[in-house]
């Protein structure tokens, strides 16, 4: 990666995002040296400019920002940085230095998306997931079936509990049908978006 350091006198600002959430929790400053030991330790490290020196982040509190991934922008002077934080990232206590909640609970699909992907290729025996994918296709769609009469059920006569109880069910089991398929979660979501657009007209 060839970052333009001179711009900003030797710095470069480091966007941090959790990898899993897709929040935005803090900005930092890198210099080359805390670049190449961010690299060199999967944690990120900071050029901290009120202490002139090299800062890794969590090295007082424990709460380490442990590296998934680096992109620098289109002008190579920005770093885009992916990290599962260890603990809370601002030194107030909170999931991000805006105050929010690192929470994204709807990006939950694509993990566990990549997961069902990892059975499918492994297999590992005794994994209900496994058991699924060796049914056939026509078992899949059957149970998806199954779990979608019983999430209506629940829904007209049941309680809110069992509704997302059984709504979970229907979403995993039609997750593993569209795995076997050769399809990901996201192409529903592709679907959908296009389906959003003021040009779009049903099929």
């Amino acid at each position: 990666m060839n970052l333009d350091f001179d711009k900003m006198n030797g710095l470069v600002p480091a966007i941090i995002q959790d990898a899993h959430t897709a929040k935005v929790l803090m900005l930092g400053f890198m210099n080359k040296e805390a670049y190449d030991k961010t690299i060199e330790t999967g944690k990120v490290t900071f050029f901290s400019r009120t202490k002139n020196r090299l800062w890794t982040k969590g090295e007082e509190s424990g709460n380490f920002l442990n590296l998934v991934s680096m992109k620098a922008d289109c002008d190579n002077d920005t770093l885009l940085i992916q990290v599962e934080p260890s603990g809370p990232v601002c030194h107030t206590g909170t999931d991000t230095c805006w105050g929010e909640k690192n929470e994204e609970p709807v990006m939950f699909f694509k993990e566990l998306q990549d997961f069902i992907d990892k059975r499918y290729k492994e297999m590992p025996e005794g994994s209900y997931t496994t058991s699924l994918f060796k049914s056939g296709v026509n078992k899949m769609a059957q149970k998806v079936g199954e779990e979608a009469v019983e999430t209506v059920i629940e829904a007209c006569n049941g309680t809110d509990d069992r509704l997302i109880y059984e709504g979970s069910d229907l979403l995993y089991h039609l997750i593993v049908l569209l795995t076997s398929k050769g399809y990901r979660i996201e192409d529903l979501a592709r679907e959908l978006i296009e389906r959003h657009s003021a040009t779009w007209h049903k099929h």
